[in-house]
């Protein structure tokens, strides 16, 4: 019970002040609902002693028109109930959901790399998707049902409150075992809920690297783990239906217990004329009706468990918090310099870089190489504050980049990596991503990307690219990213491999291209190719996360032993 407080208290009272008169509303159909069900079940009382006992003419024209308006009752009632109720249950899931969204992309990387991207669409669909039918069905349905249990209650102590003693003694008996049903079902709900996001998980896997899939015809080796994780689900879900279903006989069973001893006594009263027959057949009718939302009741506390089990998935990510914050608001205005002063970063045990000293200036191009983890994304990651720095000190001039808004510091920095994010939209959406549409400017730095002659060729600036840029050439790719990079306009650059896409001609065309570009700007590279390298005015020479050279080329050819062993490595075009 104190779960489902938590899950009331945090995910559904909060958002329900907006929403008091649609609440009024759908407690009017209850009332309206439950009012018809009880007067029905009332109703069966002058129907056989009025009509049928003692023949009364009168009573046979009236009834029939009271019959209607209960059930017009309680039908509408109902009606009202769910749509005001759905009206507020969606409403109130559509923010929950903008709610965790905003709360995900606000998180560190960190908290990225540690659930795979199926769980967290899970959690914001189908967990949401939990939490809304507790809104917009369980909690109004209970309290429907409530109602007329109460009503019909009130019937059969009416009729007659001896009956009601013997017909409702057994209900307590069955607490205890429907509780033990709900504690196992929320576990059951939980696992449940924990294979959905390794399902969604899976096919997100596969759709994302279906090329890769299909290129090692690695088809039924994929369909055999899906089928494997599929298998669990429905092993959980199994048996999840089959402790679910055992409230069902067990209310059944109880009742009827409850129905033998109330015909066997009030049948006694009748024969020894004590009860009326209408009044007996009143009590049983309104028995047997309140035997149904009692034990829809039980039904329904039982699915309440799979929405806190939801509940709780989406608490905690509701209650992670991100490390890496704006300490302060300032703005970053024009840079001259980039300062590294002896930075160290550590992920967890793992230290990735180790008394880093570095400067860089305006106008200035640093190269970055070593061997794969060596330290130079790292390195990358501290600058777009990804990772803070364990140790040591950033500046951008004479300021830590700590105290600069997060938004400001990353508006100032373009990144161009291997890896090229395409997204569903058009060309010109794609370039000016995140940022309002400049015509003229997507033009602009799609032509500094060498890229406007393809795009013309494809339709222009308003074609729209298919999910990843799968109607694009892995060069075109990368021409559409660097266009982005240089639509804002950044005071630093960073390019990790940006133009190994690119044949040499291209390649030859945007390194120029950005050796213009990059003349007011800090300019970084990770390189792995020399043709990348050969312009940057300074070389930084990474070993297992440590600066063990800096200086030109041509020094560090002449002084540096490990930069002699890389260049031997390089590719060359």
């Amino acid at each position: 019970m104190e779960d489902i407080k938590v899950l009331l208290k945090r995910l559904v009272i909060p958002y329900f002040k907006g929403y008091v008169p649609y609440f009024l509303l759908a407690l009017l159909g209850m009332v309206l609902s439950a009012a018809g069900a009880s007067a029905s079940a009332y109703l069966v009382k002058p129907v056989l002693d009025d009509i049928f006992v003692e023949k009364n003419l009168d009573a046979l024209y009236l009834l029939p028109y009271a019959i209607i308006l209960v059930y017009a009752m309680k039908g509408g009632g109902k009606y009202i109930q769910v749509y005001f109720s759905s009206l507020i249950g969606l409403d109130i899931i559509r923010k929950v959901r903008n709610r965790l969204l905003d709360k995900m992309l606000h998180l560190d990387m960190t908290f990225f790399h540690n659930l795979r991207s199926g769980e967290l669409i899970s959690r914001n669909i189908n967990d949401v998707d939990r939490i809304r039918a507790v809104v917009s069905t369980m909690i109004p349905e209970i309290g429907r049902q409530t109602l007329t249990a109460l009503g019909l209650l009130g019937v059969v102590i009416y009729m007659s409150p001896k009956l009601s003693f013997f017909a409702l003694i057994v209900l307590p008996l069955i607490v205890f075992p429907l509780s033990r049903i709900a504690k196992k079902l929320k576990k059951l709900s939980h696992k449940s809920q924990e294979k959905t996001s390794d399902i969604t998980a899976r096919l997100s896997e596969i759709f994302s690297n279906i090329e890769l899939i299909k290129a090692h015809a690695s088809e039924k080796f994929e369909q055999e783990k899906f089928e494997k994780e599929n298998h669990e689900f429905f092993k959980i879900n199994l048996k999840a239906v089959k402790t679910s279903e055992l409230s069902g006989p067990l209310m059944e069973v109880m009742g009827a217990i409850g129905v033998v001893v109330v015909i066997m006594t009030g049948g006694k009263e009748v024969i020894e004329g004590q009860m009326s027959v209408g009044s007996f057949f009143s009590f049983l009718t309104a028995l047997f009706m309140l035997y149904t939302p009692i034990k829809r009741l039980s039904v329904l506390f039982n699915a309440l468990q799979d929405a806190v089990a939801a509940g709780q998935r989406i608490l905690y990510i509701f209650d992670q918090n991100p490390n890496i914050v704006s300490s302060k608001n300032k703005a970053v205005t024009a840079l001259n310099t980039l300062h590294f002063e002896d930075v160290s970063l550590s992920y967890g045990e793992k230290q990735a870089l180790k008394n880093i000293n570095l400067h860089i200036s305006k106008g200035e191009k640093l190269a970055l190489v070593g061997d794969s983890g060596g330290g130079k994304s790292s390195l990358v990651n501290l600058i777009m504050r990804f990772y803070d720095n364990t140790t040591g000190e950033i500046r951008l001039d004479d300021t830590n980049i700590k105290d600069f808004s997060l938004e400001s510091l990353r508006n100032s920095i373009s990144i161009v990596t291997q890896r090229v994010y395409i997204f569903n939209d058009s060309i010109a959406a794609n370039v000016a991503y995140g940022k309002e549409i400049n015509e003229e400017k997507v033009i602009a730095s799609l032509k500094q990307a060498n890229a406007y002659e393809f795009v013309e060729e494809m339709g222009g600036i308003e074609t729209k690219l298919n999910e990843h840029g799968a109607n694009l050439s892995g060069g075109q790719r990368q021409r559409i990213a660097i266009a982005r990079a240089l639509y804002v306009d950044p005071q630093i650059m960073i390019f990790d491999e940006a133009t190994s896409a690119l044949d040499s001609k291209s390649e030859q065309k945007i390194i120029a291209a950005l050796e213009e570009i990059s003349k007011d700007k800090i300019t970084i590279t990770i390189a792995h190719r020399l043709s990348t390298i050969k312009n940057a005015d300074k070389i930084a020479v990474f070993k297992a996360g440590e600066v063990i050279c800096v200086n030109t080329e041509e020094n560090l050819l002449k002084h540096c032993d490990e930069y002699k062993r890389l260049s031997g490595t390089f590719i060359s075009e």
